[in-house]
């Protein structure tokens, strides 16, 4: 199915600028906007629906760099921990 829109200027341009900081082409990146859309006003609840929703999403196995999820955490906490704060 195709769909013509009609978008402002300055959407068209917003969508682009994020869909490059992601990598994708902005029809990509629109279709991923419409496909998450029904999560909008129902965000997970508990740790499980989360999980689940980032399995569906397929967010989760995308770090392939971080081999260690326990110590990267520590590490993430850590850095936290001591940042100066101004």
């Amino acid at each position: 199915m195709s769909i013509v829109l009609d978008l402002p200027q300055e959407l068209e341009s917003a969508l682009a600028i994020e869909a490059t900081h992601l990598g994708l082409s902005l029809t990509e990146y629109v279709l991923r906007l419409l496909f998450t859309r029904s999560l909008v006003g129902q965000p997970p609840t508990t740790g499980a629906e989360l999980v689940a929703y980032w399995q569906r999403e397929g967010i989760i196995g995308t770090r392939l760099d971080i081999t260690d999820s326990q110590a990267h955490a520590r590490q993430i906490r850590h850095q936290a921990e001591r940042r100066l704060r101004e």
